[in-house]
């Protein structure tokens, strides 16, 4: 068999590419050199600002020409990335030897020894990790949920007085509004996105087991952890100044359980909206030229909210993994962490996926109300729980004599349909008072929608 011309081996990078490629500028293989080059720029600044070991600082034309190492990387240097690190069989090595030929280049061989200066690799990759992981959730990842949010947010505030039947345990309960259903969504969303955008983004930057020997040993009378302090949160991250050869991941550990759980709260969307277009609560609105089904014209699957459900459960399974795993490094350092956090763009570019399927399945469905409305009118039997409980308060307040409302409901109601007429003859020859009564007959179950519509305001 003639084999295939190179193949993506992941859907993510062929067939739903066009979905999550802004994920690919942080967190592919390339994303991540090119954060380590910048890091690896930035000590070097950092260490020629202060004339350390007799480095003059560099001029301002000279910083832009060495920061046009990350700001302008490209083909020719993840080319050369790869074929050093074939030889050098370390990547962040391999990183090193870029800066250092460049540095030629340019005309610095003067400051090529302070590359790489007292650092281990974990130093580099804990920064660039943060810097790749903060940018891609910052710039890629909350923005697609809070297109999501708001799209939910609008059709809340567009469907708030839209009365249905609600479904606990998929039986007929006591109704709500469609706006209010999909609020409840709106509003977890927003908790869960709060607590991502206030989490850390931590990296340390202290040597081989984060003690800053070899600082001490090469220069005793420099406060290096202040250094080091400075220097991570010039780039806009969390120091981390207690750990071992690595940064703890705790921060990793943590955001990645609170997109996980984003990643829950939109499943559930996801196989709600999917329910409430199969009892036909929602239209789909057709797509010109699109098929629903090889066989059956008439049909429109909800592929939609199909596709991101399963997206969501392969993304929350691995950032599970990732979290189990990342928690926990022997002693002081193994090496575990390293093909762990490769995947991390894997667990968010499906996450991405089922976002975008989600923001497009959204605005492709129609609210039925003539459906919303033949389902509450035949339901009368909802209302039970509205009859016992004003039977009570009339108990209560020593005007019924009735002993036990909500077994006098459950033998009228409890497994079969109560028509609207019935239930106004029941509540008729109830022992209650008159305005009681006159509030009951009022009573449909259209209008038994308590503050629902008021509760979308929330938001």
């Amino acid at each position: 068999m003639t084999p295939l011309p190179p193949q993506p081996l992941s859907p993510l990078d062929g067939r739903y590419r066009a979905a999550v490629a802004p994920l690919a500028d942080y967190l592919s293989e390339a994303g991540l050199n090119r954060a380590r080059v910048e890091v690896e720029v930035e000590w070097l600044i950092a260490l020629t600002d202060r004339s350390l070991f007799g480095a003059a600082p560099l001029d301002e034309e000279a910083k832009n020409r060495l920061r046009a190492l990350y700001r302008e990387f490209g083909h020719a240097e993840i080319e050369w990335l790869a074929e050093k690190e074939a030889v050098t069989r370390h990547d962040v090595k391999a990183v090193e030897y870029l800066v250092r030929d460049r540095l030629s280049t340019l005309g610095l061989d003067a400051i090529a020894e302070l590359t790489h200066f007292a650092c281990t690799s974990e130093d580099i990759n804990s920064t660039s990790y943060a810097l790749t992981v903060q940018r891609a959730v910052e710039r890629v990842w909350l923005p697609k949920l809070r297109q999501v949010v708001a799209a939910l947010s609008d059709l809340a505030v567009a469907h708030r007085d839209a009365a249905m039947l609600s479904r606990t345990h998929g039986q007929p309960a006591t109704p709500s509004t469609m706006g209010k259903e999909l609020a409840v969504f709106a509003w977890r969303l927003e908790r869960v996105a709060l607590q991502i955008e206030g989490g850390d983004y931590l990296a340390k930057f202290s040597g081989a087991t984060g003690t800053w020997s070899a600082h001490l040993s090469a220069e005793p009378d420099i406060d290096w952890p202040a250094l080091s302090r400075s220097f991570i949160e010039g780039l806009g991250l969390g120091f981390n100044i207690l750990t071992t050869q690595i940064e703890s991941h705790d921060w990793q550990v943590e955001l990645y359980d609170r997109v996980r759980h984003a990643d829950g709260i939109l499943h559930n969307l996801a196989t709600d909206v999917w329910a409430y277009i199969s009892i036909g609560y929602f239209s789909q609105i057709p797509v010109a030229g699109a098929t629903g089904s090889s066989t059956m014209p008439h049909k429109i699957n909800p592929i939609r909210f199909e596709n991101a459900e399963a997206n969501l459960e392969i993304s929350g399974g691995l950032f599970a993994t990732l979290s189990q795993t990342l928690v926990t490094s022997r002693l002081q350092r193994d090496l575990t962490d390293s093909t762990t956090q490769r995947n991390i763009g894997v667990a968010f570019g499906h996450s991405l996926l089922a976002l975008d399927n989600l923001l497009r399945g959204l605005g492709e469905i129609s609210l039925a109300e003539d459906a919303l409305r033949a389902d509450l009118d035949a339901n009368w039997e909802v209302l039970a729980e509205a009859i016992q409980t004003v039977v009570r308060g009339e108990i209560a307040a020593g005007r019924s004599q009735i002993t036990d409302p909500y077994a006098l409901l459950k033998d009228l109601t409890r497994g079969r349909r109560v028509g609207g007429a019935e239930l106004a003859e029941f509540v008729r020859g109830l022992d209650i008072g008159e305005d009681a009564k006159a509030r009951l007959l009022a009573l449909t179950p259209a209008t038994y929608t308590g503050l629902a519509s008021e509760l979308v305001g929330e938001l």
